[in-house]
């Protein structure tokens, strides 16, 4: 019950089969190149541009003691240190071998980016207050000055 094809029907069916393995390599090799000049841009283009990448999310860090105006402005000279510690907060060093000095540093940073920076030093003598070192420290020493300059006699 074998069913025989005639020549031209076997030549015909050949020629079909033929056909449609050609195309589909043609569409593979097509496919394939395709892929390898997208790959090839994609390459060239994050080679070349400008653009970093994003990175990991670093949240606000905020360390030290927060040191206010209204605080600074309480601090006078011989104020003991439990009225400075009052006033201040715990200092962030106290240093165990120079006991006479307090420090007081704050920093805020943005992930890497350094925000705000300020550092407050108070010395003590005796268990006083007598110093007052950093970038918003108050002058206690202007008024006396001033004082003292208009009571000296004038040279001539």
């Amino acid at each position: 019950m074998l069913e025989r094809f005639s020549e031209d029907e076997v030549w015909r069916y050949h020629a079909i089969v033929k056909c449609s393995l050609e195309d589909n390599v043609s569409q593979v090799i097509l496919l394939i190149r395709s892929l390898a000049l997208g790959c090839l841009l994609a390459g060239l283009v994050g080679c070349g541009s400008n653009f970093g990448f994003p990175g990991v999310y670093r949240i606000n860090v905020e360390q030290g003691n927060v040191v206010t105006e209204e605080m600074v402005e309480q601090l006078r000279s011989g104020l003991n240190r439990r009225q400075v510690r009052y006033i201040m907060g715990t200092p962030l060093i106290e240093d165990s071998f120079h006991e006479d000095r307090w420090d007081y540093r704050y920093l805020l940073r943005n992930g890497n980016e350094l925000l705000s920076e300020t550092q407050l030093t108070l010395w003590f003598e005796e268990d006083e207050l007598v110093r007052v070192e950093g970038p918003d420290a108050p002058n206690w020493d202007e008024p006396q000055s001033q004082a003292s300059a208009s009571e000296a006699p004038e040279a001539s």
